[in-house]
């Protein structure tokens, strides 16, 4: 497990790493397409924003999230504004969430997860179909969703060592 001094600048680095990881994925915009495998993509901003709204509320800062939104609508081509409103979306039913449980369960977030990409997809394809006339492939939305909920469960499990490691 990894130690830190709590004053330390490599903690506060640490501490932030969540936001940082967030915006290299968004600058990045890693998608697999390189390993050519057809019908395979997941969205991990939404994965990393969901868990971290949910789990870790006061280390992530919405408005970074906002901010990295509107840098993933200039990377991608989007009109400016999609990705900010799914990820603030995102963080608005992940606090819903976090503050009508009682108990916590990974299953139950997980399939809320399930429910909550299904909605900001299903928003994000009519907007962009019938607002700005983008020829969509629905499959490509559907393959993403679950591809995205399968990955929830083993990226919560890095997330919960990396916030156990901020604890100790």
């Amino acid at each position: 497990m990894i130690r830190f001094q709590k004053k330390n600048l490599l903690y506060k680095v640490y501490t932030w790493l969540p936001i940082l990881v967030l915006f290299i994925s968004v600058f990045n915009e890693f998608d697999l397409n390189y390993l050519n495998i057809d019908y395979f993509s997941f969205n991990f901003p939404f994965i990393l924003i969901f868990y971290f709204a949910l789990k870790a509320y006061q280390k992530f800062d919405y408005f970074l999230v906002f901010l990295a939104g509107l840098f993933n609508d200039a990377v991608v081509g989007l009109p400016l504004g999609i990705s900010s409103l799914s990820y603030i979306l995102i963080c608005i039913f992940a606090t819903y969430l976090r503050n009508i449980t009682i108990s916590p369960n990974l299953i139950k977030d997980w399939f809320y997860f399930l429910f909550i990409i299904s909605l900001i997809n299903s928003i994000n394809f009519s907007i962009l179909f019938l607002f700005f006339s983008y020829e969509l492939d629905i499959t490509l939305f559907i393959v993403n969703n679950f591809f995205t909920f399968l990955f929830y469960i083993i990226f919560s499990i890095f997330f919960k060592r990396y916030l156990k490691s901020l604890d100790d």
